[in-house]
């Protein structure tokens, strides 16, 4: 019996660019778009489709903008949750001075005041980068948040300081508001993140996408060799800020209906840019993979000590939470420090030089 390694080769340059140069990749990422598509709205449960799956795309959505920025750009930012906030106020202005405008094209234009906002805070990337422009986009994050708590325009002058999102309807069906269904509501973001993450792919296999990782990996050789430093770091901040104004808006009108700055501080950011590290930089797929560890994990921990029988006080129950999430994120780090997107692509390569009869 003979055994030989199974590989792939590609006969022509447009096989080796395609998004998907692996036959099994498309054949598994189109069963997985088709699967989400059809069995959640089906099967899964409000709880599932309302606390699980809409928080996981909108979280992926924001995962994706900050990998752009963080994973391909090189650029450290610890202001997603006021770029996020910039999204949402925007786009709660919008659906309510205009209560015509089609609710994609609400999100669309909220994407764009927070890619403006992302170029503002990202002049600074041109002088100073790693942990000093960290501070500086933790400076946008506070500046953000402090605006929009101190300026009640944004919020319509509610007494209760918060946005909450209208009923509006897409093709006829109600997805955002308090009437509309979480099936609905789910459908919409899978849409917005599926579209978003399709761009992405492309984006970074092009022209732009090697521009960031060359300033990423040497920027000074990369302005040798023609690349503009600061048109493309400021291009990766408004790509980024873009995607998070789209998820800020999707987590107010698609996931929590309503909500006060508080939902935008500091702890968010930090979130995102976990999913972001634990995932794998410079990774579209780790984008997903880090959101799910992060939403996935917290509900696991949370239900396993009734699952095996254990009683314990609900404070002592959130401290064991907390200690073992961050346990698990640590492990994850030390094991694989190029996170869960490297582990998969590791068990992909095992699986397709596994030797077989021939």
């Amino acid at each position: 019996m003979i055994y030989r390694e199974a590989g792939q080769f590609k006969s022509s340059y447009a096989g080796d660019q395609a998004i998907f140069p692996v036959v099994q990749d498309r054949v598994f990422v189109a069963a997985a778009v088709a699967a989400a598509v059809v069995v959640p709205p089906l099967l899964a449960s409000e709880y599932w489709l309302q606390a699980v799956l809409i928080p996981f795309l909108v979280y992926a959505l924001a995962a994706l903008g900050l990998n752009l920025l963080t994973g391909y750009a090189g650029q450290l930012s610890l202001g997603t949750g006021g770029f996020m906030a910039v999204g949402a106020y925007s786009a709660f202005k919008l659906a309510t001075a205009f209560p015509r405008l089609n609710i994609i094209v609400v999100f669309l234009l909220a994407g764009v005041a927070a890619a403006a906002v992302g170029i503002l805070f990202g002049l600074p990337s041109l002088r100073i980068k790693g942990f000093y422009l960290a501070v500086a986009t933790l400076a946008a994050q506070f500046f953000l948040i402090w605006l929009f708590n101190k300026v009640a325009w944004f919020t319509n002058y509610a007494s209760s300081g918060t946005i909450t999102a209208p009923d509006r309807t897409l093709f006829g069906a109600l997805i955002t508001g308090p009437n509309s269904t979480p099936s609905a509501r789910y459908l919409t973001a899978l849409g917005l993140v599926a579209v978003f993450a399709l761009a992405a792919k492309n984006l970074v296999r092009g022209r732009i996408g090697r521009s960031w990782m060359a300033i990423r990996d040497r920027d000074i050789a990369a302005e040798i060799i023609g690349v503009r430093p600061l048109r493309t770091k400021l291009l990766a901040f408004a790509i980024s800020s873009y995607y998070c104004g789209v998820a800020g808006a999707g987590l107010v009108f698609l996931y929590l209906g309503s909500a006060e700055t508080l939902a935008f501080d500091i702890g968010i950011s930090f979130l995102v840019l976990f999913m972001v590290i634990i995932g794998g930089l410079g990774s579209i797929l780790g984008s997903f993979l880090g959101a799910a560890f992060i939403v996935l994990v917290p509900i696991v921990l949370s239900n396993a000590p009734h699952a095996i029988g254990l009683r314990m006080p609900v404070a002592l129950q959130k401290q064991f939470e907390l200690m073992v999430f961050g346990g698990l994120i640590i492990l994850f780090l030390i094991v694989e420090p190029r996170g869960l997107a490297r582990l998969w692509q590791i068990a992909k390569e095992k699986l397709r030089l596994w030797p077989f009869p021939h």
